[in-house]
């Protein structure tokens, strides 16, 4: 800076000496004289003022050390002390000017000095426990001031959570300790007993007669129970009502006939479905209502139904539409039925509080499953390497997977409220949807135990029946304010709003439900015995008829054929529609 303030003398002269020419140039001269020069080496710059140091603010003496935080604009340069000196107080003699800019918060440096870890945790664990807690601001040595629940306080005598774990340690059941290996007789190590234990040996002879009566009830029930068993298989019979089962190939009744007009192997449904003027045949057999109808698998050339006459039979939905066999086996109303993938076995469900498995060509009983609850719906797994495991709602509750070679119970579902109305396996078998009596649906993971979705609202009714279309996309749900209403699995489980179906009346009832194989039409039973028919695009009810003279409990249109129908009804007929 001495070097450049130099230039800042303006009466100074400066020579240029050259060692070769030795030429004395003037270095200034008065701007009067301007035109009079005549040196071509004479520059102008040499009569402009040179000032080449920056311009620096001196803090001026009469300003404090003292900087407002406040401020936004500071006009001249403060030391490194004032800028980080405190805003009140003295100055902390312990910090150096390393730690005095450190910060370990957003406002600045906090330090834990005032309260230790411990006295912290069970100050905050005392105020969540009992309500109360110290306050650290008015504390002393001799007397310690409460915060919070004073009353809760005194009953507890101001007590922390450290203090009373400790009274409750004091007040466990104190042992004979003898930890002396010497003592050989007397070691009791941690082995020891109690001091108030009572040594008895042997019961008493009250104790031993209560002992003999408890184990001869036992006894008791598990003869009952065996003699239940013996009589149930005995009660299991099958009827055959047909002369032929077999063909001229040796083919049974379960084999896909193909003399019938249709494709029955077929993957693909109709091109366009039509809706069903009148009643082309009646079955009669059962003696009171029909509960279920459920086709055979791939094919539906034939049908299982179920009754509350304690009965399951096996008809023809073609040719002759004979009953072909008859299985009898429950002592109580069966609920419902569910063949599996292949129809060579079906499940069957009772209030009888019994699962049975049953074979559908011979009629015999395979086994049974019970858990002392009544079953309300039942299904295999779809899945083709699952065909040993199915799921069962039960009235307590929950939804049981039995395995058949067992007959144990693998895992249990239990999240509802209520009693279990249907189970349906979606997303191509890997998820359960399931209804309960609590007003609610639930969708599952396959084999874990937590429902991942719950559909629940205060506007919801309990829906006790559920249908899948064919394709999968869509969810059909019977709710009991006289709607049908649509989710969509494929789309993390929504509603569709605008598809909801009106007109029929099924409070009170578990009214079945279908789509039409090319998802053109929904049909639903009625409480009042009627078919009713909607259109799926417009969901405008296209069609009332009269089909049953009691509860049209079940609807199931066939899954090869445009325009037939299948309805069951509690006057103990099944009627098909054409």
């Amino acid at each position: 800076m001495l070097a450049l303030q130099a230039y800042d003398d303006d009466d100074d002269q400066t020579n240029t000496t050259d060692n070769d020419n030795e030429q004395i140039m003037p270095t200034t001269t008065n701007f009067e004289d301007e035109n009079k020069i005549t040196d071509p080496s004479f520059s102008i710059m040499s009569k402009i003022r040179l000032n080449l140091t920056p311009a620096v603010i001196i803090q001026p003496e009469n300003t404090t050390n003292f900087l407002d935080i406040k401020t936004k604009l500071v006009t001249f340069n403060p030391k490194y002390e004032d800028m980080y000196a405190p805003v009140f107080g003295p100055e902390n003699p312990h910090l150096n000017q390393q730690q005095r800019a450190f910060k370990n918060m957003l406002s600045g440096h906090v330090e834990s000095a005032s309260v230790s870890d411990f006295l912290f945790e069970n100050q905050r664990r005392t105020f969540d426990s009992f309500g109360y807690a110290a306050d650290p601001s008015v504390e002393t040595h001799t007397t310690t001031h409460l915060v919070g629940d004073l009353i809760n306080a005194d009953i507890n005598e101001g007590v922390t959570v450290f203090e009373a774990t400790r009274k409750r340690l004091a007040d466990k059941r104190k042992k004979e300790k003898n930890y002396d290996s010497s003592d050989v007789e007397g070691f009791r190590g941690p082995w020891a007993p109690f001091v108030d234990e009572v040594k008895i040996s042997r019961p008493t002879e009250d104790e031993q007669k209560e002992l003999d009566q408890l184990l001869s009830k036992r006894k008791k029930r598990a003869r009952i129970n065996e003699q239940k068993d013996e009589e149930e298989d005995n009660t299991n019979k099958t009827i055959l009502h047909i002369k032929d089962p077999y063909d001229y190939q040796g083919r049974s009744f379960l084999h896909i006939p193909q003399d019938v007009g249709v494709n029955l192997r077929s993957d693909e449904p109709p091109q366009r479905c039509f809706i069903p003027k009148q009643c082309l045949h009646t079955y009669k057999g059962h003696t009171k209502g029909v509960q279920k109808i459920h086709y055979f698998p791939v094919s539906a050339h034939l049908f299982l139904t179920c009754s509350m006459d304690c009965k399951i039979k096996l008809w023809e939905f073609y040719n002759e539409r004979r009953c072909i066999r008859t299985y009898m086996g429950h002592s109580q109303a069966v609920r419902d039925i569910n063949f599996n993938n292949h129809g060579t076995d079906f499940l069957s469900a009772s209030y009888d509080r019994y699962i049975k498995l049953w074979d559908t060509e011979t009629g015999q009983v395979k086994s049974k499953f019970t858990t002392r609850k009544i079953p309300y719906c039942v299904s295999f797994n779809p899945d083709p390497h699952k065909q040993h495991l199915f799921v069962a709602g039960m009235s307590d509750k929950k939804i049981v997977c039995f395995d058949t070679r067992s007959g144990n119970v693998v895992q249990e579902y239990d999240r509802h409220l209520g009693a279990i109305n249907t189970v349906t396996f979606v997303d191509r078998n890997r998820r359960i949807v399931s209804t309960s009596d609590d007003k609610s649906i639930r969708v599952w993971e396959w084999d874990i135990p937590v429902d991942f979705k719950y559909l629940a609202d205060p506007t919801m009714h309990s829906t006790p029946a559920v249908s899948l279309s064919r394709n999968g996309k869509y969810l059909a749900f019977q709710s009991m304010d006289n709607q049908i209403k649509i989710m969509e699995p494929g789309s993390n489980f929504r509603w569709k709003n605008k598809k909801v179906f009106k007109g029929h009346m099924v409070s009170g009832y578990a009214c079945g439900l279908d789509f039409s194989p090319d998802m053109s039409y929904v049909i639903s039973g009625d409480a009042d015995g009627r078919l009713i028919i909607w259109d799926w695009k417009t969901t405008r009810l296209f069609e009332r008829i009269k089909a049953h003279d009691d509860v049209c409990i079940d609807v199931k249109w066939h899954w090869h054929e445009k325009s037939k129908i299948l309805t069951a009804g509690w006057d103990g007929v099944v009627k098909l529609w054409d």
